[in-house]
């Protein structure tokens, strides 16, 4: 049976777990904090499933416990750093804060970031951005996953992308999207809950559709729009991998895998709408445009049409007061964590 675990309980648990790993607390938290953000916001495929995977690539030295970033490129408005197989959140991080400091002097700042790890929800960090005052763009390439538009051998990645911007009383308007039908961590959830996934979102390993999340984790996953989705995906290799001397296509390794350093990339693009206009008007603007969204006539059986973020944020909410919902095998892995770290399990609701 899956468990019910208060959001704090989680953080402090996944944080103890990774500094037993060598990981400095600071970091370790932010890690863990991601993690359980997109569990708050009601992405349990992005949350804490994926923590004995970073802790596997931890244990094997893929990932480094001990993030050492370096700056190979720096001509003020762009920025190159290699992470040297670090952790992909603390990369983004650094690279987050940075981008945030050169938009504020330049107007605009590109920050790539090459030889990274998986960096969890690119959510994460956009909103960071936006809650600066900046509008931003993240993009990050990932190990294969989907077939080249015709073809049927994994190729391309789901390469995720997200852009947030300030949005005054309404908070923070984000997208976070894989450019796949769906993100690869929801089907490893579906595999994980034994739950059957909808025939449009993955192939088997003979390019046939399925719905056995199990078959599609070893098969391909659908591009979304068809070959839209194929090409997008293509060009965030080129920002992300290509552009930033990362590892690119097939090359790159995902956090799944604890034998090999994954070599991801990521761009991360910071507007300081300053530069453009004062904050107060775009803002302004911003709800305007929210609001006009949300008041047009609703197709029939929909009450709400909600902004991209706000459905994150009432998720949120409600999870705050009621508690995580842990799938169980899930927490059969932090079970097993918890045992091997000496470290308590955190205590359920």
């Amino acid at each position: 049976m899956s468990k019910i675990v208060d959001a704090q309980h989680l953080v402090t648990f996944g944080e103890a777990v990774l500094i037993a790993h060598g990981v400095p607390q600071k970091d370790a938290h932010l890690l863990s904090d991601s993690l359980v953000a997109a569990e708050l916001w009601g992405h349990s495929s992005h949350g804490m499933l994926r923590l004995p995977w970073y802790v596997e690539r931890l244990r094997s030295g893929v990932m480094k416990a001990n993030t050492q970033s370096q700056t190979v490129v720096d001509s003020g408005a762009l920025v190159v750093i290699d992470g040297c197989d670090g952790i992909g959140q603390v990369l983004t991080a650094q690279a987050t804060h940075l981008g945030i400091e050169r938009a504020r002097l330049h107007g605009v700042s590109a920050v790539g970031v090459r030889n990274s790890n998986h960096f969890g929800t690119a959510a994460y960090f956009t909103r960071m951005s936006a809650e600066a005052g900046c509008v931003a763009f993240l993009a990050t390439n990932a190990s294969p996953a989907m077939a080249a538009w015709g073809g049927k051998q994994k190729t391309i990645g789901t390469n995720p992308w997200s852009i947030a911007a300030p949005a005054g009383q309404r908070g923070v308007a984000v997208m976070d999207i894989a450019n796949t039908a769906v993100a690869r961590g929801k089907i490893y959830l579906a595999a994980e809950r034994n739950e059957p996934i909808p025939a449009t979102w993955a192939a088997d390993e003979s390019g046939r559709p399925t719905t056995n999340a199990n078959e599609a984790v070893h098969g391909l996953i659908l591009p979304m729009a068809g070959h839209k989705g194929y090409v997008i995906s293509f060009m965030m290799d080129v920002l992300a991998g290509v552009l930033t001397g990362s590892k690119f296509g097939s090359e790159v390794v995902g956090p799944y895998d604890p034998t090999k350093p994954s070599g991801c990339g990521h761009m991360l693009i910071t507007i300081d709408i300053n530069a453009l206009m004062p904050r107060a008007d775009f803002e302004k603007r911003m709800e305007a445009l929210i609001q006009e969204v949300k008041d047009s006539p609703t197709a029939e059986g929909i009450e709400n049409i909600f902004f991209p973020g706000e459905l994150e944020d009432i998720n949120t909410q409600g999870h705050l007061k009621t508690g995580i919902e842990v799938a169980e095998k899930t927490w059969a892995s932090l079970q097993k964590l918890a045992t091997e770290t000496n470290i308590p399990l955190p205590p359920q609701k």
